[in-house]
């Protein structure tokens, strides 16, 4: 399941690397007696096969060519000993799968163990202890792959489709830790052999679109058997033995999706796989390490187009990673962690990315702070995910269904509900024929009325344009009020989602172009962005990030506003150079003559200091400088450089426009900026409360030095 830290198993650090009740000791039901075995018989043939998917650069399309987002859950027990569904002990098949379906889930990740499709190939299923026949009375003696092609029947009636994966090579509940696909008497040819017999099987029907070839492959440099990934043939290559079971796999069924996942940890530069040093490598979840696609790119020769990537990402219940200490955030996470290990995939349209397994316990704490955040990135780009899970019986997450399987957990659920596949507040399945939830459904539509345009037809997926045009209009120590031109899509958007940083703050979507935050801390950056948000919930790229910097409490707030950027990277040369913008913050124009700016500094010496102005947009010739000396030095400053005007006006939400300065001694000899009061090393316009203006004497805006 989880990946966790193999150091943390191997010392007993950790227990929680499985479900904690993975058993069916609450079985209602005490074993029937098994039938004649039928599991040699195939699977009945899908009618008509029009749902199979391929790939464009990191979308998922159907025949069509139009996009479609598989997103789904994880229901696992056909890989444990049970070898059929946890919780048939008491819930009813049809029931749990109908309410997925009337849920939103379009997809389910189903776990399964190579010695059980062995079983099934070679005759040997048997009838599952682990179902209450009172609560299943039509799985009465059904061996466990009868009850799987039972259940794939039902979600073919109910629209869902279907992601096969080998969690482990044996039927063991706690199989999936170990870390490769072979074990004990299940060889590396088993594996290919059982995936063989599964392609074959189902080939003729679309309910089985997609393949994930081995969970959660892992190892670290110190442990043996590891995976690895490179450009070798070795047994424990797992890129090889994702091009080994994928082509095998295409051969039968040219139009599976087949998903390879990542493994745990891939060397830093200048180091080879034959190290045993932990810290010569990049380490991450078990599954989570894609780093190896971009030197070595997993190929299945002409079927290329049916590669999907899928890795694993968990919060800090489930290991205390070292990304989530100190000041973490989503910003932090997408930089050092997820973009370097698998999101650079998407964003550089190499191939689409499935989330095979993601989710965890509501804490109100960082567990649901990391969950938001990756929930946040996977609806704003549409990436593929199939959440963990469906069973109350995960340890060390829980699951959307209580534990008496019937009741749904309504806080967790809602979390993810964004990220389910929605158009015209309905949920979308992956058929072309059968709507979410079936036949007459109130709450599911199939892929068809989503793309009633024909092929090709963006109505759902396109995501508007970003907007543009950023700006705060007004800023106090508390409160900034922020301000944007629309997208060009404007005539398709519904409203526009704030955030500050990484976090969306904005409850629900603003439909105007105005928007104040308010609660927050004087003297303090913030970074926005503004996102689009159309009907079918497809959001835009981000705008343009505006950082401003709240003054500090009881400053004075006038009707203007100093923005300031360094446009100097050294801070110890004999030149300060920076640029300066007054903006109008009040009702009517600002004349500038009334206007006054002063930037603080140290001479750091007794030579006299001369000012100029390279460039003004109201021109040089209507910009004033003079140095000015104070009478006893200060922190951070000893003079300040007052910039006046001669004339020009500011309209009403306008700026100057840049004025470019520079400052040099009269001996030429170097400054030492590094603690100047009202220098920043930002190379881009921020608010500038260091850099104080008057109207007239009056402080209008920023504070001086004390």
């Amino acid at each position: 399941m989880r990946s966790l830290l193999a150091a943390a198993l191997a010392a007993g650090l950790l227990s929680a690397t499985a479900p904690a009740a993975w058993g069916s000791a609450g079985a209602a039901a005490a074993p029937v007696a098994a039938p004649a075995d039928s599991a040699a018989t195939t699977a009945a043939a899908a009618a008509s096969g029009d749902d199979w998917l391929h790939t464009q650069g990191n979308r998922i399309v159907d025949a069509n060519g139009d996009e479609v987002w598989l997103t789904g859950v994880n229901w696992f027990g056909f890989n444990a000993t049970e070898r059929v569904f946890h919780g048939l002990w008491s819930a009813n098949l049809t029931e749990v799968t109908r309410s997925m379906a009337d849920r939103g889930v379009n997809i389910v990740r189903v776990p399964l163990s190579t010695q059980l499709l062995l079983e099934w190939r070679t005759g040997r299923a048997t009838v599952p202890s682990g179902v209450n026949t009172y609560a299943n009375p039509e799985l009465t003696g059904m061996t466990s792959l009868q009850v799987f092609d039972h259940w794939l029947a039902l979600c073919k009636q109910y629209g869902i489709k279907v992601l096969l994966d080998v969690h482990s090579a044996e039927a063991d509940n706690s199989g999936h830790v170990y870390p490769v696909w072979w074990k004990g008497t299940v060889t590396t040819a088993d594996f290919h052999t059982a995936w063989e017999w599964v392609a074959a099987r189902y080939r003729n029907d679309d309910t089985v679109v997609a393949v994930d070839v081995k969970n959660e492959p892992h190892g670290t440099a110190d442990t043996s058997p590891r995976a690895k990934w490179d450009g070798s043939t070795d047994q424990d290559n797992f890129k090889y033995a994702c091009e080994t079971a994928g082509r095998r796999m295409l051969a039968v069924n040219p139009n599976l999706l087949v998903l390879c996942e990542g493994i745990e940890i891939y060397p830093k530069a200048g180091v080879s796989w034959t190290s045993t040093t932990p810290t010569d490598f990049h380490s991450t979840w078990w599954g989570g390490n894609l780093r190896g696609v971009r030197d070595h790119p997993v190929d299945l020769g002409a079927q290329n187009d049916q590669l999907v990537y899928s890795p694993h990402d968990y919060g800090p219940l489930v290991f205390q990673q070292p990304w989530f200490t100190g000041d973490w955030n989503r910003t932090t996470l997408e930089r050092d962690v997820w973009d370097p290990n698998w999101l650079y995939l998407h964003k550089e349209n190499k191939a689409p990315l499935l989330i095979g397994e993601w989710g965890g316990f509501l804490d109100n704490g960082p567990n649901q702070k990391w969950m938001t955040a990756l929930r946040d990135l996977v609806t704003e780009n549409r990436i593929h995910q199939t959440f963990w899970c469906l069973n109350p019986n995960s340890g060390d997450t829980g699951g959307l269904l209580l534990n008496d399987w019937k009741t749904w957990d309504e806080a967790k659920y809602a979390l993810l509900k964004p990220a389910l596949w929605q158009h015209g507040g309905k949920f979308v399945s992956l058929d072309h024929e059968v709507p979410l939830g079936g036949a007459g459904s109130t709450t599911g539509v199939s892929v068809s009325d989503v793309h009633g345009g024909g092929p090709g037809d963006p109505t759902d997926t396109q995501a508007p344009t970003a907007p543009t045009g950023l700006t705060n209009s007004a800023v106090t120590s508390t409160g900034v009020t922020l301000s944007w031109t629309p997208s060009t899509d404007n005539v398709r958007v519904t409203g526009y989602d704030v955030y500050r940083g990484s976090a969306k703050v904005t409850a629900t979507p603003v439909t105007g172009t105005t928007w104040t935050d308010s609660g927050l801390t004087p003297a303090t950056a913030y970074q926005y962005t503004v996102r689009a948000r159309d009907a079918a919930g497809n959001v835009s790229p981000a705008s343009a990030a505006l950082t401003v910097t709240t003054p500090p409490s009881g400053t004075p707030t006038g009707a203007v506003k100093v923005r300031y950027k360094n446009d100097d990277t050294s801070a110890t040369d004999n030149a300060i150079r920076h640029s300066l913008r007054l903006v109008n913050t009040g009702a009517s124009a600002a004349g500038l003559t009334t206007v006054s700016m002063r930037y603080y500094f140290t001479r750091d010496g007794s030579a006299s200091v001369n000012a100029w102005c390279d460039y003004a947009a109201v021109g040089c010739g209507q910009v004033k400088l003079r140095v000015v000396p104070l009478p006893s030095p200060v922190t951070g400053a000893d003079a300040y450089l007052e910039v006046t005007f001669s004339g020009g006006s500011v309209p009403v939400g306008g700026d100057s426009g840049d004025i470019q300065l520079r400052m040099s001694k009269a001996d030429w000899t170097n400054f030492d900026e590094t603690n100047d009061y009202s220098r920043t090393t930002s190379p881009s316009y921020a608010d500038a409360p260091a850099v104080p203006a008057y109207t007239g004497t009056t402080p209008a805006w920023g504070t001086p030095p004390t």
